[in-house]
């Protein structure tokens, strides 16, 4: 009787199995990863992000005067168009800067105070860029001048903007977003203005 049960005693010892740390460690973290991803889909499927969008609507040149030294004087007076289609999301713009670049160089800036842009909204942004004794390298001074008798000039307007997007009482932290619009075709304020043509903006965020 003492023989037989030792021998049971034995065999449920035998059938009892133990969990490494490891193992119960990658369980833990799959579980945290599948728990998040449900948790980011049904955000997505709540908010549906849309990218925001941007033109410029308007361009003219005011105060042009390049000198023989090849300093550039100019007022670039911009209409930008900041779109925000989102249904439930609103973006916090805490800095905005505005850059008129012609082949490679910065010919103007400005630097417009922050704003909010609440859902659904479409932001129109009139900015002056302006170039103050802008020394020109020579290959721009000499692209200018052409531009100035043919009476237009193409450049490219750049948008660098600090922002926080906000979905019902959470903002989010902060991103960078970046516009980059061209050929924005601007003409010679002497010369009567006709239709300017809309120019759309690719946006990186």
């Amino acid at each position: 009787m003492a023989r037989q049960s030792a021998a049971v005693s034995v065999s449920g010892t035998a059938g009892l199995r133990t969990i490494s740390p490891i193992r119960c460690l990658l369980i833990t973290l799959l579980t945290l990863f599948i728990i998040v991803g449900i948790i980011i889909l049904i955000f997505w499927l709540a908010v549906r992000p849309v990218p925001i969008a941007y033109s410029v609507e308007d361009a003219r040149i005011h105060g042009y005067n390049l000198t023989t030294a090849g300093e550039l004087n100019a007022s670039f007076e911009l209409s930008l168009l900041a779109d925000n289609r989102n249904r439930h999301v609103s973006i916090y713009y805490d800095s905005f800067a505005v850059a008129v670049w012609y082949d490679d160089q910065m010919l103007a800036f400005a630097e417009p105070p922050p704003f909010h842009q609440r859902r659904r909204n479409e932001t129109r942004l009139n900015v002056t860029a302006t170039a103050a004794g802008m020394p020109l390298l020579g290959s721009v001074a000499e692209g200018m001048k052409h531009d100035r008798t043919a009476g237009v000039v193409a450049v490219e307007v750049r948008v660098r903007a600090r922002i926080r997007f906000k979905v019902g009482a959470a903002k989010t932290k902060h991103y960078t977003l970046r516009a980059f619009c061209s050929p924005v075709v601007v003409r010679f304020s002497p010369q009567p203005p006709p239709a300017f043509q809309r120019t759309y903006c690719d946006v990186d965020v």
